[in-house]
């Protein structure tokens, strides 16, 4: 009996009752089904969750309005934006409806806005700044993974709302630098006037202190001359007095003379009475007495008339004495003068002195003012030059760098397309070791008689292959059919794809055979062992680096790592040549399967045990 006869008496087996047909296309819709139903349900569960429930509570009081900025709540603006864009099924309730539809199922997880949310926020202005909180409530209970996209979604909540605060933030400051560039502008423009202003000054300081000079100079001079004036004023004032304590003393003299000339002038006539009453008791006669008193009238006269002269002279004198003696009190008031004069003009030169070195002070003063001004207007013209003059536009466009300063571009060197694409590689793999496994529970592993006919352990072994192999082969043409037209997984290379596939059910084919071969129903009971293992080591959900160090060494040994990473490669477009480097692993597992499955059967056919006649566990 030959190969193909040997397969073919397996298939006229499986087709011969109507239930047995029933039973091969069941288990041969095995891996379709799971595999189809998998993938179908989990296609793309992220266009899906504008369906999922959510509870939104804004409890946010908001900030009143003030002088700069008016009434707000952000909380209020937030939940709007949420809303309209429809991520999720929102449903905006309190916080006690919230907590009642959690606890319910009602909602897959709650999102709270505090009453401080808005506050918080703003206090990025003040001196106590803090954040502001978005409270996730999430129940296990409901669903763990609901969970998860419920803080992917808070996540994403709190990095629009960091993202419009920085903004905001950023214009405001970023206004306020404008606005203090353009006050450094002026305050540069009055520097520069100050500099001109205190060279102008520094000029007119060293016209000021050749004048002071001057005029301490000509103060000194003063100051000399009436010290002279003062000196010689005293000595005039000392001659003065003498001259008028001597004209005093001439008056004094002169008025006694007047007085006994006076006193002569006025004896004449009692003397010229007496000498005639003598003449007249000397027994003379009249006219001698006549004629002697004629000759005593010029005498007289002569008296009379040096009298009026002595009188004369007395007043002429007393008028000088008085004339003196006001010249003398002039003189000393003269001399007072000067010496107040004389110590003003000293005072005044010392003033001008200290005028002229005080205003020598200020030149120094004013060219180190200059000095610093200048530095003061080159220090605000190149603090000017370092801050960016831009326009409104410009700080918008910054504003918004400053608040989100990273995008993120992803290039991908291959692509699945979708969630459910994603998986397609592990669930096919998977579903592939299922079919294989189901069918083996109708599959007759060899053929005992022709192990007894023929005593030919290859064509057993590959006769026992071959019907599984075939029969999963057909599976994965059902699953490559859904998968690639059902679903329109989108495939880099679709032969290739199914070419693996077709591949991998073959190998667990001859796995499955062998264990079957060797061990019976306990080899078919391994096989679900390793179907669990190959579950958990393949890495077609997360990364196989995360698995446990035990776990993970499985992964390089085990074939389904290996299937999963070949049809990624092929489905996905990625490296063939590693894709070839799986097929060859897959090819060793193989022939390793069918070289121990064949060895098996040579000692079937050599040897009967007690284990051959008893019946299967499994049937």
């Amino acid at each position: 009996m030959k190969v193909p006869q040997m397969i073919a008496a397996e298939f006229r087996r499986l087709f011969s009752t109507r239930m047995s047909v029933i039973a091969l296309i069941a288990l041969v819709a095995v891996p379709v089904l799971y595999g189809g139903l998998y993938l179908w349900a989990n296609q793309d569960p992220y266009a899906k969750l504008n369906e999922v429930p959510v509870a939104l509570v804004v409890e946010d009081e908001g900030t009143p309005a003030t002088e700069d900025s008016a009434a707000r709540n952000v909380g209020d603006e937030v939940a709007d934006e949420l809303i309209a864009d429809g991520a999720f099924d929102w449903h905006l309730l309190s916080a006690d409806e919230a907590a009642a539809e959690l606890a319910d199922s009602s909602v897959d997880f709650v999102i709270t806005l505090p009453a401080d949310f808005s506050d918080a926020l703003a206090s990025i202005q003040t001196d106590e700044p803090r954040q502001a909180q978005i409270v996730l409530e999430t129940s296990d209970a409901n669903s763990y993974l609901a969970g998860t996209i419920g803080e992917q979604a808070v996540e994403r909540i709190r990095t629009t709302v960091a993202e419009q605060v920085g903004r905001e933030a950023a214009s405001l400051l970023l206004d306020s630098i404008s606005t203090i560039r353009s006050g450094i502008v002026d305050a540069a423009d009055g520097a520069q006037q100050l500099v001109d202003g205190s060279r102008t000054a520094v000029d007119g300081a060293g016209q000021l202190g050749t004048g002071a000079s001057a005029l301490a100079d000509g103060n000194a001079q003063l100051a000399t001359g009436t010290q002279q004036l003062a000196d010689g004023s005293a000595t005039l004032a000392d001659g003065a007095r003498q001259v008028a304590d001597g004209n005093a003393q001439l008056a004094a003299s002169a008025d006694r003379v007047g007085s006994v000339v006076g006193d002569a002038a006025a004896a004449v006539p009692e003397a010229r009475a007496e000498i005639a009453a003598r003449l007249a008791a000397a027994g003379v006669d009249q006219a001698t007495i006549d004629d002697a008193l004629a000759r005593l009238d010029p005498l007289g006269d002569d008296i009379a008339a040096g009298n009026a002269r002595v009188q004369e002279v007395v007043g002429q004198i007393d008028r000088l004495a008085a004339g003196s003696a006001q010249v003398a009190d002039g003189s000393a008031t003269l001399a007072q003068g000067a010496r107040a004069a004389a110590d003003g003009a000293s005072a005044a030169a010392s003033g001008a002195a200290t005028l002229r070195d005080g205003i020598g002070t200020l030149g120094t003063g004013l060219g180190d003012l200059a000095d610093g001004t200048e530095t003061l207007r080159s220090g605000l013209a190149s603090a000017a030059v370092e801050i960016p003059d831009s326009d409104q536009a410009t700080r918008d466009a910054q504003a918004k760098t400053i608040a989100d300063p990273v995008s993120l571009e992803t290039d991908a060197l291959t692509e699945a397309g979708n969630y459910g694409a994603g998986l397609a590689p592990f669930f096919a793999a998977l579903a592939g070791w299922i079919g294989i496994y189901a069918l083996f529970l109708i599959v007759k592993p060899v053929s005992r008689r022709a192990v007894t006919a023929l005593h030919s352990p290859i064509r057993v072994t590959l006769a026992g292959w071959l019907t599984p192999g075939i029969l999963g082969a057909v599976q994965m043409v059902g699953l490559f059919t859904v998968l690639a037209v059902t679903l329109g997984f989108p495939m880099a290379h679709p032969l290739g794809t199914l070419g693996v596939m077709v591949l991998a059910s073959a190998t667990y084919a001859a796995i499955i055979l062998a264990l079957n071969v060797w061990l019976g129903s306990v080899g078919q009971f391994l096989g679900l062992v390793l179907m669990v293992l190959q579950l958990v080591t393949a890495g077609g959900t997360f990364p196989w680096q995360t698995l446990p160090a035990p776990l993970a060494a499985l992964h390089h040994v085990l074939p389904m790592g290996y299937v999963v990473d070949m049809m990624r490669q092929v489905m996905y477009g990625g490296d063939l040549g590693r894709a070839g480097l799986d097929a060859l692993v897959l090819g060793g597992w193989l022939l390793g399967a069918l070289a121990i499955a064949a060895i098996g059967v040579t000692r079937m056919t050599h040897f009967r045990t007690l284990r051959d006649l008893q019946p299967s566990l499994i049937g």
